[in-house]
């Protein structure tokens, strides 16, 4: 009887040693090393085939087969629609709308094709429940399974054209060492799930946890095997819902799909500008708009900001949002180049609505809206800012910037603080943006002399 060998696993990234260790070399965590016993490998039956290697411009085109789920945010994030044979992963916190935006999709791309949906942590009459909730007529095919060979068995023998499976941590090989949900497991059980993908040329959806840390559980090797990764955000006591692509073989990466949690589902959200904007007060001082472009969609977003005295020895430095460094460096500038110091005042900062800013082009508002909340004074109602900030306090051009101004005089703006070199670019334009005051300031000082009333 073959031997077996113990192993060492890392729980977070998949990193394996024949001995244990303190901290994981692949990923620096500490005490993640997790033993257990694999199986000696099975010898391999299949006979071995010979490999073409041909020039690639001999290599026939093949169009991509896109099925398209009618929820429109959704086929945004993906691409376009979702691809045949492709892989998807689906991650979020537990409650944040997971199970529910993929049993959505999945009745409406019942409509046309055959689905199955495959639920490892629901009976089956907890997703009878939740469909009559969301008022799900269409009809598909469902299972209550955990074993991984009955998936699998069941999956070759319906031939769905879509597959979901929630979730990948539920499923499990009984031939493998360890509980559902190990490293080992999830292994085993994605490589299974993306053969059937490849093979039948399936569209396989899978949900996947994610740890406190707002990762996606698992080795990190799950993220590398799919074909397309997006992550659910949001607070789970607030209705907005942000689908963010941070992996996408068949398409960009920079789109985001917005939805609100309701009583009957993720519902779409058709302008979010509008709906991140429209309960804003009267001249807050510290409340500032800024547009960011979202893959090829401009958002409005405000950015808020409460600077404060301190009764401690170390101001508090907090931000929900925007990256916290971002922000460190915008105080800086303001000190260095402004004259504006902060010395001893707790700053805190918050993008309204739950919307993670990335790109630098909120640099701008960002500096005004600290520095409207340091001064008490506010900027008037109809002006929005947009700009990156430079170390030496100059401010550099952003792109698309025909698309921001075009949401913000859509959505009833005056003013527009922006680049002086962007606006340069938009004097050819002639009556393109008649009715909103286009301000170039070139210096984050101009910026806040030209800005705050």
């Amino acid at each position: 009887m073959a031997r077996k060998k113990t192993l060492f696993c890392c729980t977070g990234c998949g990193y394996e040693s024949h001995k244990w260790l303190g901290r994981c070399p692949g990923c620096g965590e500490w005490n993640s090393m997790a033993e257990f016993e694999s199986a000696p490998p099975k010898k391999n039956t299949v006979q071995a085939v010979q490999t073409r290697v041909i020039p690639l411009n001999e290599i026939e085109p093949v169009g991509e087969e896109r099925y398209y789920t009618g929820v429109s945010e959704f086929d945004r994030v993906l691409g376009g629609g979702v691809v045949s044979g492709s892989v998807v992963l689906l991650g979020g916190d537990p409650g944040i709308g997971k199970s529910t935006l993929l049993l959505q999709a999945a009745a409406r791309l019942a409509g046309n094709r055959t689905v199955f949906y495959a639920s490892g942590e629901e009976s089956l009459h907890q997703v009878k429940m939740r469909a009559q909730r969301l008022n799900i007529k269409e009809s598909f095919f469902t299972a209550a399974v955990t074993d991984l060979d009955d998936l699998l068995e069941n999956a070759k023998s319906i031939k769905p054209a879509v597959l979901v499976v929630d979730s990948v941590q539920s499923i499990y090989r009984s031939e493998l060492e360890g509980v559902p949900g190990s490293v080992s497991q999830v292994r085993e059980v994605a490589s299974e799930l993306i053969r059937l993908a490849k093979d039948d040329n399936i569209a396989v959806f899978l949900v996947g946890h994610v740890t406190k840390e707002g990762t996606m559980a698992g080795p990190r090797l799950l993220e590398h095997m799919v074909d397309c990764v997006l992550y659910l955000e949001g607070d789970r006591y607030h209705s907005f819902r942000i689908l963010r692509g941070v992996k996408n073989r068949f398409g960009s990466t920079n789109e985001i799909g917005v939805f609100m949690m309701e009583n009957e589902g993720m519902i779409e959200v058709v302008n979010p500008s509008h709906l991140f904007i429209n309960q804003r007060r009267e001249q807050s001082a510290g409340a500032v708009v800024t547009a960011s472009m979202e893959g090829t969609r401009p958002l409005l977003v405000e950015i808020q900001s409460l600077v404060a005295p301190t009764s401690y020895p170390t101001p508090k430095r907090t931000s929900a949002g925007i990256d916290l460094n971002r922000v460190a460096l915008v105080l800086a500038v303001l000190e260095k180049h402004a004259g504006i110091t902060f010395f001893g005042l707790d700053t805190f900062v918050n993008v309204v609505g739950g919307v993670r800013l990335y790109e630098t082009a909120g640099d701008v508002a960002l500096a005004l809206s600290l520095t409207s909340s340091l001064k008490g004074k506010p900027l008037n109602r109809d002006t929005a800012a947009v700009g990156e900030v430079g170390l030496t306090g100059e401010i550099r051009p952003v792109s698309r910037i025909r698309q921001r101004l075009n949401e913000a005089k859509k959505l009833g703006f005056k003013r527009f603080i922006l680049p002086e070199a962007n606006r340069a670019e938009l004097k050819e334009s002639g009556s393109e943006f008649r009715g909103l005051q286009l301000i170039g300031v070139e210096t984050i000082k101009e910026a806040i002399g030209v800005a705050l009333l």
